[in-house]
Formats: structure tokens, C-alpha cells, sequence
């Protein structure tokens, strides 16, 4: 069997690895190997392998967390098969730290009833995982191709309904490449470069989710954006990891009160949705002022050992963390929406798998767990690279229903990413209401009107949901990776929006303040487009 993995983080390079063994694979990514959201993960990973841990009690964790959104039974799959997946990147040369003794050394973060999270390097883990998997990858034979885009997924009519047969991508010249494929795996992972303030590095786009809902896949749960509660409040994109306030840091003011101690019992280790929230409006009492994080009390010393990455970017900013507190915001960090899928990553198209943060499998719920996300990548990315052996079989995804088109707003500001990243943080970010919602659905349709998007098909009619593609389209086509990267962001924003507007209550990371209360009914969006 011929695989086709796009994206070479965690997810693609685990299912490139396992995968090879049985078929021949290749793997395409859009900057160069070693460039992904992966190499940025500072947190670490979580499992449950210590005698005073248990899968059971990882469980009971994750399902608090998702707020009444997580499918259980995936949650027992992360929570059971984690351990074991993790000694595996410990045989494949990931060097987790270790304790005074040798043994691996663990932290806590925010909601884990224990410590069970495992770092390298101190704050560089998702590196350590990337340069080691990177090494694995490269020691077998995996066809590779660099700076390749991915501009569409190749569907053709099959017995059973459409299937999805290959890739079309630009190469780095450009010039247009198909490559035919048995099965593709998107691992593509999300979209942070929807919004302004983001942790998430310059290459996602959500290149793979557009793909996909345009290929007829299910996408669900889009307006569940987790948004990181500390991000340094200086240029670029400065993640500053829970671990720090795993280990003790405090958030204040600028009059120096600690406030999240009058927001929740757990003050700054509560829920990353109750954190950020509290961060927000204590910024909002403050003029929009970053508030300060306080890790003096760990000292100069500790920081620079524990925090080795973290040290070096705060330092350079100016700031000597060790003696005073430092100006953090919130940040869109982890999308836990996208394309829906079962938990062996089939998503509702026939020879489509999605892992990895495009991937919506059900463990996350609407408020992602703290170090859940790559351990999620690595036990369903290689389950994925198993269940290639087996018959396809249907996931058992219902299809959603085609919502009615609303109006594009009149004298809308000319589309740039810059204004729709602007749009998103005021309208759909941390804390949202119908009004806000509306205008944003408005301005989007209007961009949609007039922005070329992949295979001369226009874009969304909907802003609360996709589109019926049977409807005439004109034949614009991008002209370039970024151009598509900007379609493929206005088409995920829309349908971000539209499935928030449906949305009218509180949960997890989706706060209306208009609908503040919960639900009693914890139903999953779900949005699809009829090809």
C-alpha cells in the first residue's frame, strides 16, 4: 500500500515510522522536516506511568477537564495505551529528565490529580521528541518531500461514495504535483494563525482541515480553540509554560494583587478556559495592560536550570524573571476541533485519516487536558499506522445538516490575513456574544465574496456553517501557498464562527457571555460540505 503522510510533527513522523515496516510511505511537509507546532511544545507529555498514577485516575482527569464533550472511550484508549506508547519514544531515543536517582522525573500541571508529566531538557520537550523521531524517520526508507504545499486532496467516485486517492500539491518551485496514494493521513495539525496573538509558529494555517472539509469530510467541535494563558506580552510568539505555575508561579496584577485567587479554588492552576478568562479581565480592569507573572519566588538560579528555553527568550526580551515578574497574555494556543474521526483516525471519507491536532478525536472534549496533546498524537497516529491494514471500515460519523446563507456586510475593510486575525481575537476569541459573532459572520462572508479560494469553488455560503457545493462558482484559483493558506483561514474562521453562533451556552473553552450558563445538553457541532 502506498501512504501519503502530510506533516512531519509528532503525529506524521510516528505514523511514517510505524507505517514503513508494511507499506511504502511519503511524507510531505510544508517548511522544511523539522519545522512543526511539535518542536515548540515546551509543557510535555502525560501518563500514567507511576505506582502511585493510574489510567483510571488519567481518565477521571481528561473527561473533567472536556467538560462533558470528551468520547470516553477515546479517552480510555489515550489514558490506557499512553504508558506503553511512551515507553516507546523512550526506545526510539526521546532522553526524558531524570530525578537525583535516574528515575524520570515528573511535574504537575493545571487539573492532574497527580504528577504525571514528562519533560526533556526542561521546557524543550516536544524538541527532544522531534530531533529523535526525526532521526528514526530518516534511518528507514520514507520518499520525503520539503516545502511541497498541499493545495487539495484528490477524491474520485468510489463503490461505496467518494474516496479520497491522492494529493495535490505545489512544489517549491511552484510548479503543480499530484501524487496518488491507497491512503493519506493528514497530520497536518491547526490553525493558531486564525488570531492575533497565538503560541502557534508561522505554518498553521489549517491547510489539512480545509482539505478535508472541502473533500466532504466531517469536521466537528470548531469552536472549541483553547487559548494558552500565558504568552509573554512582547513581540513574536513566547509561550511561557503552565509548568511554571506548576512549579510555583503566581499571577498578579499591576498592583500587584493575586487575583486568580478570587477567580477559582485552584487559582492558577485551575482550567487553562479559567486562567486565561481571569487573565482577560483582569487585563480589562487594567486598561488591556498584560498582568505579571510572578516566578521570583523559584529564584534566578532554578529558573535558568528548570526553564532553559524560557530563560534564554525572556532575558532576551529585557526581563530577569528571577528577581521581577514579567507582562503575559493569552494566547491561541491548541484547537481541539477539527476533522472528526474514530479512534483509529478514519475520518467519514473513504481513505482519509486525520491525527494530530487536525484531528477531532473525541479525547479533548471542549477544554483540552494540559501535556494531553501529545500523547493524543502519538497513540492515534500509531494506531492509524496499524488500522492501514485493515478493510475500511464506515466510522460511523452522522452527517450534519446545511445551515441557510446570511447576508455579507456592506463597506467591509479590504481582506488581509492581518485584519482577519484582528477579527477573530475581538470576535471569536476568549470571550464572545451574538453581536460580535453576527458582525464577524457579516465581514467574513463579505471576504469570502471576493477571495479566490482552491479548485474555483467559492467558499462557505454560510457563516454559521458549509457550504453545498453544487452551487455555481466562479474559477478563481490562488496563486500561490499563501494565497491558499489564506483561503484555507477564511474558510476555517467562518465556520469557526458559525459553529460558536450555534452554540448558546458556556462550556470549556467557548465562553458566551451572553449564554454564560451550561447546557444541560453536551451535543457535539459538526460541519460538512456536500460535494
Amino acid at each position: 500500500m502506498r501512504v501519503v503522510i502530510v506533516g512531519t510533527g509528532i503525529a506524521g513522523l510516528i505514523a511514517a515510522h510505524r507505517a514503513s515496516a508494511r507499506h511504502e510511505v511519503v511524507l510531505v511537509t510544508k517548511a522544511e522536516l523539522a519545522e512543526s507546532s511539535t518542536r515548540y511544545a515546551q509543557g510535555g507529555i502525560a501518563a500514567a506511568l507511576f505506582p502511585d498514577d493510574s489510567p483510571a485516575a488519567h481518565v477521571a482527569d481528561t473527561l473533567a477537564a472536556g467538560a462533558g464533550l470528551c468520547d470516553p472511550h477515546a479517552v480510555e484508549v489515550l489514558c490506557t495505551e499512553g504508558p506503553e506508547r511512551v515507553r516507546d519514544l523512550i526506545a526510539l531515543g526521546v532522553a526524558f529528565d531524570t530525578d537525583a536517582s535516574g528515575a524520570l522525573a515528573r511535574g504537575h500541571e493545571a487539573a492532574h490529580s497527580a504528577r504525571r508529566v514528562l519533560h526533556a531538557g526542561g521546557d524543550a520537550t516536544g524538541l527532544a521528541i522531534e530531533v529523535a523521531l526525526l532521526r528514526a524517520v530518516k534511518a528507514i526508507a520514507v520518499e520525503v518531500h520539503e516545502h511541497a504545499f498541499l493545495r487539495d486532496l484528490v477524491v474520485e467516485p468510489g463503490p461505496d461514495g467518494p474516496r479520497v486517492t491522492g494529493v495535490d500539491l505545489l512544489g517549491p518551485d511552484g510548479a503543480a504535483l499530484r501524487i496518488a496514494a491507497d491512503a493519506v493521513v493528514l497530520a497536518t495539525g491547526g490553525a493558531g494563525q486564525l488570531y492575533a496573538h497565538t503560541t502557534n509558529p508561522a505554518v498553521t494555517t489549517g491547510d489539512g482541515i480545509a482539505a478535508a472539509w472541502r473533500a466532504g469530510a466531517v469536521l466537528s467541535d470548531l469552536e472549541f480553540f483553547q487559548f494558552h494563558p500565558t504568552a509573554l506580552a512582547v513581540p513574536g510568539n513566547h509561550l511561557i509554560s503552565e509548568a511554571v505555575r506548576g512549579d510555583g508561579a503566581v499571577l498578579r496584577d499591576e498592583a500587584g494583587r493575586r487575583f486568580m485567587l478570587d477567580v477559582h479554588p485552584d487559582a492558577e492552576l485551575a482550567p487553562r478556559d479559567v486562567v486565561a478568562r481571569g487573565i482577560a479581565r483582569a487585563m480589562a480592569g487594567q486598561g488591556g495592560r498584560p498582568v505579571l507573572l510572578d516566578a521570583t519566588s523559584l529564584g534566578a538560579e532554578y529558573l535558568a536550570r528548570r526553564f532553559p528555553g524560557i530563560d534564554a527568550v525572556v532575558r532576551a526580551a529585557g526581563f530577569d524573571w528571577g528577581t521581577v515578574p514579567v507582562p503575559v497574555t493569552p494566547a491561541a494556543h491548541y484547537w481541539m476541533g477539527g476533522i472528526r474521526t474514530d479512534e483509529d483516525g478514519r475520518t467519514s471519507v473513504e481513505g482519509l485519516y486525520a491525527i494530530g491536532e487536525a484531528a477531532r478525536t473525541g479525547v479533548h472534549g471542549a477544554n483540552r487536558l494540559a501535556s494531553n496533546s501529545l500523547l493524543e498524537s502519538l497513540v492515534f497516529a500509531w494506531r492509524a499506522a496499524d488500522a492501514l491494514d485493515a478493510p475500511w471500515r464506515e466510522p460511523g460519523i452522522a452527517d450534519a445538516s446545511v445551515p441557510e446563507e446570511s447576508a455579507a456586510a456592506s463597506g467591509a475593510p479590504p481582506f488581509t490575513r492581518t485584519a482577519l486575525r484582528e477579527l477573530m481575537w475581538e470576535r471569536a476569541g476568549l470571550e464572545r456574544d451574538a453581536e460580535g459573532l453576527h458582525a464577524a459572520a457579516a465581514t467574513l462572508a463579505a471576504w469570502s465574496a471576493e477571495t479566490p479560494v482552491p479548485g474555483g469553488a467559492s467558499g462557505p455560503t454560510d457563516a454559521s456553517g458549509p457550504a453545498d457545493a453544487r452551487e455555481p462558482t466562479d474559477a478563481r484559483e490562488p496563486t500561490d501557498a499563501s494565497g491558499h493558506e489564506d483561503a484555507n483561514l477564511l474558510a476555517l474562521a467562518r465556520l469557526l464562527v458559525g459553529a460558536a453562533l450555534r452554540r448558546e451556552e458556556s462550556r470549556g473553552a467557548h465562553y458566551r457571555s451572553d449564554f454564560p450558563d451550561t447546557s444541560a445538553d453536551a451535543a457535539h457541532s459538526q460541519s460538512w460540505r456536500i460535494r
